[in-house]
Order: C-alpha cells, then structure tokens, then sequence
C-alpha cells in the first residue's frame, strides 16, 4: 500500500479575504461531481454556506471544526478572519481533474467553451509569486474575477433553492453532468486504481488474517510527503498549499 490512507488528497486551504457583491469575504462557491470534500479547521473563524438536498444552511466554522459533504453540495467559503483549513478530498486525482464546477450564471454554465475560459487561471497550476509581488497580479486578478462570477451565480441559485426549495437545483446539476461527462471515462481510471484498489488491498489483508498469513505485515514501511514547493497557489476558494501523494 503506497497511496496516502484511502486514496485520499490533502491541501492547506487559506481562505481569500477578498469581499464580494454582499459585503462576505471568501471563496468561489462550487460542487463536485463525484468526490467528497472535509474541512478540519486549523484556526480563524468563518462559516461555509451550503446548498443541497437539505436546502440552505450555514454551517460556522472555527478552530477544531470538522465539516465534509457528498457530491452536489453547493458550498461557498465566508471567510470572518484568518481562515485556515485542512482539506481532504476522497478519489485523489478526481478533483485536480476537473469534478469541481463553479456556479457560473445559466449561460456561462451552458456553454462549455466559455465555462473552460473563464474558470481557467493564467500559468501553469495556476501559481503565482509571493503575496504582493508584481508577478502575482494576473492570477490574483483572474482568480478574484472567476470568484466573482461564481458568486454572481451562487446569489441567484441561493434565492431560488430559498424560494423553491432544493429542487431549484435540478438545472444547475444537469449543466454540471454536460460538463464532466466526457471526462468520466478517464476519471474511472484513476478511480479504479487509487480509491478503489485500496479498498481492494485492504480486502486482501483480511483474508489474509484471517487465514492466519501474516506476510503483508513483513512489507511494512514509512514513506513522507515532499514539503510543497512555495508560493501557494491560487485556488477556488483560496491559496493553497498542495502535498504530490502520489509520489
């Protein structure tokens, strides 16, 4: 077993103090399509928003909180100081592969060429130079315009699920399916042989035990992350620090 505990990500999340349309500071509201996402919180304070089958909800976040959600909650990051997050996502490889969709207005959500302009950063990773710096302006410009444009559509969809109900979400799910599918085949690859193989692996290891073999045991080791190369980068929500598990 090499892969990080369940085929797992990990990412430092600082949550951007940018303020929006509505007086919050935070991220770009989005979902995922297939992967399941978890905040342990390492200090500041703040709430994530959320919009799902439950309906809107707040949900307040400080040091030591530990929130995740499914596949199709809407959730938008509020920043109320110094936010610092933990984040863990199951299906390692999923989320940098595009199962995250931002909650563009209709019309940038139903056109999948402009979606793919405006939700991609400049540069490679989307990383930038050191917080102030000249090289940074691009990204952080780019990345603040696409958070606003999440925002504008996240506003709209948060009054109709109030007025309606979860059902309001029904168009922006189909949107998000139109946007991911082709991209589902190559997502079951990388499924298959991290998520699932793990789970596999530790099948094996109970027969194994069970059998009374204890040769998995014999191949036990230690293996350490790579400290991440800084700057952090820019990401959905904020500027993340990101560990290469795979590796």
């Amino acid at each position: 077993m090499t892969a990080f505990p369940g085929a797992t990500a990990l990412t430092r999340l600082r949550v951007y103090d940018w303020p929006t349309i509505d007086g919050l500071a935070g991220g770009s509201p989005h979902l995922h399509t297939a992967s399941t996402e978890a905040y342990v919180v390492l200090g500041g304070r703040g709430h994530v928003q959320t919009l799902s089958g439950d309906g809107y909800a707040e949900h307040p976040l400080g040091e030591g909180a530990v929130v995740w959600f499914t596949p199709g909650t809407v959730h938008r990051l509020v920043n109320g100081g110094d936010l610092d997050i933990l984040v863990l996502m199951s299906n390692a490889g999923l989320p940098e592969a595009g199962d995250a969709v931002l909650t563009f207005p209709p019309d940038v959500l139903a056109d999948a060429q402009s979606y793919a302009r405006l939700a991609t950063l400049p540069g490679s990773a989307d990383v930038a130079g050191p917080p102030g710096s000249a090289d940074e302006a691009t990204p952080a410009t780019a990345a603040r315009r696409r958070r606003d444009l999440a925002i504008e559509g996240y506003l709209r969809l948060r009054e109709r699920v109030l007025d309606e109900g979860p059902g309001a979400l029904t168009d922006l799910y189909a949107a998000a399916t139109n946007l991911v599918a082709a991209r589902a085949p190559q997502w079951r690859d990388r499924w298959r042989h991290g998520a699932l193989a793990q789970a596999e692996l530790t099948g094996i290891h109970l027969d194994a035990l069970a059998q009374g073999r204890p040769e998995h045991l014999a191949a036990s080791a230690v293996r350490r992350a790579a400290s991440p190369a800084p700057p952090p980068g820019f990401g959905m929500c904020g500027r993340l620090t990101t560990w290469d598990l795979a590796r």
